[in-house]
């Protein structure tokens, strides 16, 4: 999603063409990861959820694919309504599933990293996650798909019903914004 779909491609993977599909599905994927990493974060220390999500968003857009029809409006506006849901449907889960009792036993080494590094880790993304949450909604889904997924001011646009001009202006406030208060949460570190 970082980069414009050409229509053609996209009509061809409608028209079920198995070439043309692989190819949307290797544009689209990185794009869709970033954005349910962002928007999802690390549940459990991992991103395994944000990643089966976005594998999710993938399956939806080929679900889907057959029905599309070009009215306008970029392709990405499209799979961003998808990836959306299927974020919403992840943490509401996430929510269901926070209750529930295990009786899993790992029986194999974990390989990934360490207690400090996951505590670090954690504690940025909490972090970054609390100064986003700080942000009005519109200006932290703008923030997120121009910064993390990287989708143009027009896609922006297209996918929230706003001028590629309101997209710029509403980010570049958000940026703004979330450097005063990154500014004010180091001020109070400092002074603890």
């Amino acid at each position: 999603m970082t980069a414009t779909i050409e229509p053609e491609l996209v009509a061809r993977a409608a028209q079920r063409d198995s070439r043309a599909t692989a190819a949307l599905l290797a544009q689209l994927r990185p794009g869709l990861v970033r954005y349910c990493r962002a928007r999802l974060g690390r549940i459990g220390g991992a991103y395994t959820t944000a990643d089966d999500v976005a594998q999710e968003v993938c399956l939806g857009v080929l679900r889907a694919l057959p029905r599309y029809r070009d009215e306008g409006r970029p392709f990405s506006a499209f799979v961003y309504a998808i990836a959306a849901n299927k974020v919403a449907d992840a943490q509401r889960a996430a929510i269901r599933d926070a209750a529930t009792p295990t009786d899993a036993v790992v029986d194999r080494p974990d390989d990934g990293p360490g207690p400090e590094q996951q505590a670090v880790a954690t504690d940025l993304a909490r972090r970054l996650s609390a100064l986003l949450d700080r942000l009005p909604p519109a200006q932290r889904e703008i923030v997120l798909l121009r910064v993390a997924v990287g989708m143009s001011a027009e896609e922006v646009g297209a996918a929230m019903g706003m001028t590629a001009a309101a997209v710029r202006v509403a980010q570049s406030r958000g940026l703004a914004r979330l450097r005063t208060l990154a500014g004010s949460a180091l001020d109070e570190v400092t002074a603890a």
